[in-house]
């Protein structure tokens, strides 16, 4: 006699086994500090760059072709290596160095500090961003630059010719990504964080 199967031996086995919990299953493909040593090691580079050879950035096919999407145009002042181009080489050294030492830092300490951070880095980058394009030439902010600067007023818009061009926006352009996306890891990574701390207190509470 063949014995009949019964409903416990059909029975599908559920999505996440027991040792794994959903929250584990949605772990961000790369991890915020990941992204963030990326960016303070990409820093690391602009600043030897600017430092021994700001013309291998100015003349990058990515700059070149953000600038003429963006009506930007191309600075001359990265020709040749200059005192402005190694004080930005320095800065963006420096940059590096604190965000990698900041990365060091104990876990609860790092997570308050880039948590504060982030927020601060994409307002600025987005502001910069935002400057260069309206206040281009053709820009919709550039006919009350020129009229004020005609008149003698140095107000916003005044001196834009010097960020207005394809390396900044690009720089600019590309961090405002990342850090979008390092936020967006971190918010995530945090809600994980209580969940699981959530699931600890319960299973606490069970035993």
């Amino acid at each position: 006699m063949v014995p009949t199967a019964t409903l416990e031996d059909n029975h599908t086995p559920s999505t996440f086994p027991n040792h794994i919990s959903p929250e584990r299953q949605t772990m961000p493909f790369i991890s915020a500090q990941t992204l963030i040593r990326s960016i303070a090691l990409f820093h690391l580079t602009l600043g030897i760059l600017f430092l021994r050879n700001p013309k291998l950035l100015a003349d990058q096919n990515l700059v070149f072709i953000i600038g003429e999407a963006m009506h930007l145009p191309t600075p001359r002042d990265f020709s040749t290596p200059s005192a402005t181009t190694s004080l930005i080489g320095l800065l963006f050294t420096l940059l590096s160095l604190t965000d990698l030492t900041a990365l060091s830092l104990p876990s609860e300490v790092s997570d308050t500090f880039w948590g504060t951070q982030t927020p601060v880095r994409l307002t600025f980058l987005f502001g910069v961003t935002g400057y260069t394009y309206l206040y281009k030439d053709g820009g919709l902010l550039a006919a009350s630059a020129k009229s004020a600067a005609k008149s003698g007023y140095r107000g916003t818009g005044a001196g834009v010719g010097n960020i207005g061009n394809s390396v900044v926006f690009t720089w600019a352009f590309l961090e405002l990504v990342v850090w979008f996306w390092v936020f967006v890891t971190l918010r995530e990574e945090r809600r994980q964080r209580r969940s699981r701390l959530v699931e600890g207190r319960k299973e606490e509470w069970k035993q």
